[in-house]
């Protein structure tokens, strides 16, 4: 059985989420800096008409933030009933994944980063890592919690 999924970039890795759990993805027109917000929350966007908190996927992996640019995009997900825009690098593909295709992450991967992934696809010549949203999005952060 394939599903649909939207493949982005985030510090020159391939990611995937689920089409399902994306609502639209979007250019980042402006962030609005939100106090005592999570060191990964750069703020709050308008999409939509709806005010979301934008997370910043690159340091929410421990990566060096870049400056956002013509290629980076707002991925607005849902999980667990809250609503998030993902600041990703860029995200322009969507490509149909066999769920047989999905390789449980290495036990090597424990930790932080093995709990964000649900697993490894090799589609064609490279790898895709395919997150489990539900994860990226579980910690104590008031700004977030609101959402809830």
């Amino acid at each position: 059985m394939t599903e649909p999924f939207i493949l982005f970039t985030v510090a020159g890795t391939t990611y995937g989420l689920r089409s399902t759990q994306v609502a639209h993805v979007e250019l980042i027109d402006h962030v609005t800096p939100v106090p005592n917000a999570a060191h990964f929350v750069d703020g709050v966007v308008f999409s939509r008409g709806e005010v979301v908190p934008a997370l910043n996927l690159r340091a929410r992996f421990g990566f060096e933030r870049a400056p956002l640019g013509l290629s980076s995009r707002l991925l607005v997900a849902t999980a667990g009933g809250r609503t998030v825009g993902l600041v990703v690098d860029s995200a322009r593909e969507f490509v149909a994944i066999d769920a047989a295709a999905i390789q449980p992450p290495s036990a090597m991967l424990s930790g932080l980063s093995g709990r964000y992934l649900e697993g490894v696809a090799n589609i064609g010549d490279r790898l895709v890592l395919v997150l489990n949203l539900t994860e990226v999005l579980t910690f104590t952060d008031p700004a977030l919690e609101a959402q809830t």
